[in-house]
Parts: structure tokens; C-alpha cells; sequence
């Protein structure tokens, strides 16, 4: 058998997804997400334009060989566009090997090494009381685990937080589209103030612990917009509190700068996100200046890659916590889960659900029970996309916002 047919599909239930299906000269298919958030036709275009020609005839089977020929075939290596691309490949690949043995993916890398894997929810509001009451609900759906983001005082919308009333379905999306739902035509801009800010959380942590104990596990994203000085008083004005993570203090491309902020501090870190490649770790792993990696499956050349990041992890006491917004497809996601499962190093997984749109186009065999995910036991990744239902959801221009400092400066997220 041989790779017949590779198709890009873009579709926009709510928010705009980039999918690849591969099927097989049998009719066999796999599906692949290849969502990067804002610049999704980016990938759409190197995939149909690029990648999909040199992918019919090759054996499916040669998952590991269909990798390196992707990504030093080309010579340009690295960056968000490849590896996102590369990494839906890799997972339409493993879709298939694992539909053809008749088993969910896990059972390829391994087996399970646990029952269920740890979510945490995004837990936010624009003052404390908005965020205690998100707090509470995510408590009652059986969440352990909450990343709290809040509004800060004398600034406007705060990338993270969403301004919806208490009982409102968290459905926050950070690219934004034009204000009559058209095609945006430039990103818009936030306010930032990191003074105000690194004044304001150590009190929302405090009122945290008074409110809702020492057992549940916090954590918290700091969007890269601390200096590497400023993130290491940070963490330690933090340390009573006892954070699970402290996610993104500090931009990450200078690994260095994470130095300072563990000399100063025994806050756990996690980092990565933005990351697209083991290298981008290589440091940050080895002098062990986290604690917990932070990449999604979508964005780092897909399941062959990711294992091999967190296998080097593993080495050195580090754990995941793979990136799943719902700017992941379902099948991103789902390929996150059945790694999850198998790797020893698990630490926790990000979770917001799919609105009901984006589940009409992706159907999902991953389950949600008393805080803690499975990825099924479906054939395969366990996701299928509906192609007609996806036809109905028309692409549409989004773009993620800009922040600027009270100055006037573009500053980090």
C-alpha cells in the first residue's frame, strides 16, 4: 500500500482549523491538525503547495523515514509553518498504522502508564469575584486543577481573561475577527502594564489559598511579559502560595534568561508554547531550568517529535503539559491524549472544550470524567472529520492581538 491522496481542508467552526487527510491506496484515512492560530493559511499553503505532491506513493508505513525527509528535505528547518505541517503529516500517518493494527494510537507507543490523564481548566474573570465564581464551577465539574488569569486594575481587556458574566460558558478567542464577524484586517491592540501587574497577583493568589484551600492545584500564565529580573521577584513573591506552575514568565528565546529566574526561586516552571522544536529546549532541559514542557503536538512536528522531546525530558526530571487551548483541533488534542497515556513523565494536560460547532465538524471519541481525560479506545486517533459539515464553515481572517505598554511600546504577550 502507498499514500494515494493528501487533502487540506480549512474550515472555521467558530474559529479557524487547518486539516490533513491522507488516504491510503486501500481507502484507509488519517487525519492530521495543522492549526496555527492567526496564521493558518500560512499552513494551508505549504501543505497543498509544498508538501502534498511529495507525499503520494511514499509507504505510509515509514512514519520515522516520511519525517526526516520532511524536515531536511527542504533545507529551511524549524518554525511554526514547518513543523506545523510536518506534525500534521506525522499524525495522519499514525492514525493510519494504528487503524490498520485495530487499536487506539496508545497502544502504539507503549500502552497505558495511567487510568486517566489530569486536566486543568482556564479559570478567569475581570475582577476577583468573576474569577472565585469560575473557580467554583470548574470545582463542580470535578477540575483539581485551574489556571487563574484575572483582569488588572486600570487596564482595559487583558489577553487570557474573558470579560463574559458568571454562568457564562468560557469560550474565549484571542484571534480576533472584525467587529460584525467579517475578516479582521489588523490585529487589535491591548494595554499593558507589568508594574500594575506584578503589584496585583501576589493578592489574588493570597485570596486564593484563604478562599479555596491548599489542595487545589493553581496555576498561572504570564504571556512572556515579565523582563528576566522582573520574573524572578515574581516568582518568589509567589513562593507561599504554592503554584503548580508558573507558566511563560519570561520570553523564552533567550533560554539563559530562565537562569536567573531559578536562582532566585523555587517556583516550578513551565515553558514552551511558542516552542516548534526539541532544540528550542536544548538548554532550558539539560541545566533542568523548568519543570515542565509546554508544547502542543500541532506545532512540534506531531507525535514522532513530541515523543522524542519528552523522552530527552524524562531524563532530567521534567514533565509534560502539553499545550491544548481550543485553538487546537480535536485532533491535535486527541493526539496529545493518547501521549498522555503513554509516557511515564506526565504532569498535566491543558483542557478547554470544543464549542458544539467544532464538534459537529470534528466527532470525538476523548471523554471528560470527574477532571480527568481519556482518549478512547477508537481505532486510530479517534477523531473523524465531517467534510460536509466543515464545507459550511468558511474560512475567515482572524488575527491574534498586539500588546503595547502604557507608553506606547509593542511589547511581548
Amino acid at each position: 500500500m502507498s499514500i494515494e491522496r493528501a487533502d487540506v481542508i480549512v474550515t472555521s467552526p467558530g474559529r479557524n482549523f487547518v486539516t490533513l487527510k491522507i488516504t491510503t491506496s486501500d481507502g484507509v484515512v488519517g487525519w492530521g491538525d495543522a492549526t496555527l492560530n492567526g496564521r493558518e493559511l500560512a499552513v494551508a499553503s505549504y501543505l497543498g503547495d509544498h508538501v502534498a505532491s511529495m507525499l503520494i506513493g511514499r509507504d505510509e508505513d515509514r512514519i520515522e523515514d516520511t519525517w526526516q525527509y520532511l524536515y531536511r528535505g527542504p533545507y529551511w528547518r524549524r518554525g511554526p509553518v514547518t513543523m506545523a505541517a510536518i506534525a500534521a503529516v506525522d499524525m495522519a500517518l499514525w492514525d493510519i498504522k494504528a487503524k490498520k493494527a485495530g487499536v487506539p494510537l496508545y497502544q502504539l507507543l507503549g500502552g497505558a502508564s495511567r487510568s486517566g490523564i489530569r486536566a486543568y481548566a482556564h479559570a478567569s474573570g475581570t475582577d476577583y469575584q468573576a474569577l472565585a465564581n469560575a473557580i467554583t464551577g470548574y470545582q463542580e465539574l470535578g477540575f483539581t486543577a485551574v489556571r487563574v488569569q484575572t483582569g488588572v486594575p486600570g487596564l482595559g481587556q487583558v489577553y487570557g481573561v474573558s470579560a463574559a458574566g458568571p454562568g457564562v460558558r468560557y469560550d474565549y478567542e484571542p484571534a480576533k475577527r472584525a467587529a460584525d464577524g467579517s475578516a479582521a484586517t489588523a490585529p487589535t491592540e491591548e494595554s499593558w502594564d507589568t508594574a500594575g501587574y506584578l503589584a496585583h497577583m501576589p493578592g489574588v493568589f493570597e485570596r486564593i489559598r484563604a478562599d479555596f484551600g491548599t489542595g487545589l492545584r493553581i496555576l498561572h500564565d504570564g504571556h512572556h511579559r515579565m523582563s528576566p529580573i522582573e520574573a524572578a521577584r515574581f516568582a518568589k513573591d509567589i513562593e507561599p502560595y504554592k503554584l503548580f506552575w508558573l507558566e511563560d514568565c519570561t520570553p523564552g528565546e533567550d533560554q539563559t534568561a530562565l537562569r536567573l529566574v531559578r536562582q532566585h526561586s523555587t517556583t516550578p516552571l513551565a515553558i514552551g508554547e511558542v516552542f516548534n522544536s526539541v532544540y528550542d529546549y536544548q538548554t532550558l532541559i539539560t541545566e533542568r531550568l523548568i519543570d515542565y514542557v509546554r508544547s502542543a503536538v500541532t506545532h512540534t512536528g506531531g507525535i514522532t517529535a513530541m515523543k522524542k522531546l519528552l523522552d530527552f525530558a524524562a531524563i532530567y526530571g521534567i514533565r509534560s503539559g502539553i499545550h491544548g487551548p481550543t485553538d487546537i483541533s480535536p485532533i491535535g488534542m486527541a493526539a496529545a491524549l493518547h501521549l498522555d497515556l503513554a509516557i511515564h513523565n506526565f504532569g498535566i494536560q491543558e483542557y478547554m472544550p470544543h464549542n458544539e460547532q467544532t464538534l459537529e465538524v470534528f466527532q470525538t471519541s476523548f471523554t471528560f470524567d470527574d477532571g480527568f481525560l481519556h482518549p478512547g479506545e477508537q481505532p486510530g486517533l479517534g477523531v473523524e472529520l465531517d467534510e460536509d459539515a466543515a464545507a459550511a464553515f468558511e474560512y475567515t481572517k482572524a488575527y491574534l492581538p498586539v500588546n503595547r505598554l502604557t507608553d506606547g511600546t509593542v511589547h511581548d504577550w
